[in-house]
């Protein structure tokens, strides 16, 4: 496993992150609302929970860009109101978002619909379902994605296209060209700081 050599396995990082971008996408649910923790996996060190946090925040980045998307609203929507399948109809949009291959800005989309689920679950008042989707997410990564984000380098190996990503998210929302520049800089450095830090 690319990242195992750290302590922490690419299918821990998976875990971990599908957690992070969940909880942080029900951040603003009611007080009276808690996460189930039990299917998520906690990070160990510092140094992990950097990682898992820097691509979480990628993750919500990329997955912006789909928060508009009729198509995917419409999918999440129907998960949350077909009382029977919900497995099925999540594994449907899973196979939506990689019907044309997977890439790191792909898995980040899946994710990033996985917590705006989990908002809808609590919005409609199936906060139980939570624990679902979460292993749900969990299960498609480990059993359809992981072995591919080994093969291209683990975890680790996603910062510079997901900068990329994030990126042409950000230049989208704005127009001088020296924020593109900037910005591909930063995310660019970042991502190599990550991994020179994580190789040492």
């Amino acid at each position: 496993m690319a990242c195992e050599r750290d302590g922490m396995s690419d299918e821990m990082i998976g875990e971990a992150l599908i957690k992070e971008v969940i909880e942080e996408e029900l951040k603003d649910m009611p007080d009276n609302f808690q996460l189930p923790t039990s299917l998520a996996v906690d990070v160990k060190s510092e140094q992990e929970k950097k990682v898992v946090t820097q691509l979480a925040k990628m993750i919500r980045i990329v997955g912006d860009k789909v928060q508009d998307d009729r198509a995917f609203q419409d999918a999440i929507d129907g998960i949350a109101r077909d009382p029977v399948s919900k497995w099925v109809r999540f594994r449907q949009v899973a196979d939506k978002v990689f019907e044309h291959g997977i890439t790191w800005e792909r898995i980040a989309v899946l994710i990033y619909v996985a917590g705006r689920l989990a908002v809808k679950m609590v919005e409609i008042h199936l906060p139980q379902s939570v624990r679902d989707i979460i292993s749900w997410t969990v299960e498609f990564l480990k059993n359809n994605l992981l072995v591919w984000i080994q093969e291209h380098g683990g975890w680790i190996n996603s910062f510079p296209d997901l900068a990329v990503a994030s990126i042409q998210r950000m230049s989208l929302m704005s127009s001088p060209s020296y924020n593109l520049i900037f910005f591909f800089i930063a995310g660019l450095g970042l991502g190599s700081f990550i991994t020179w830090r994580l190789t040492r």
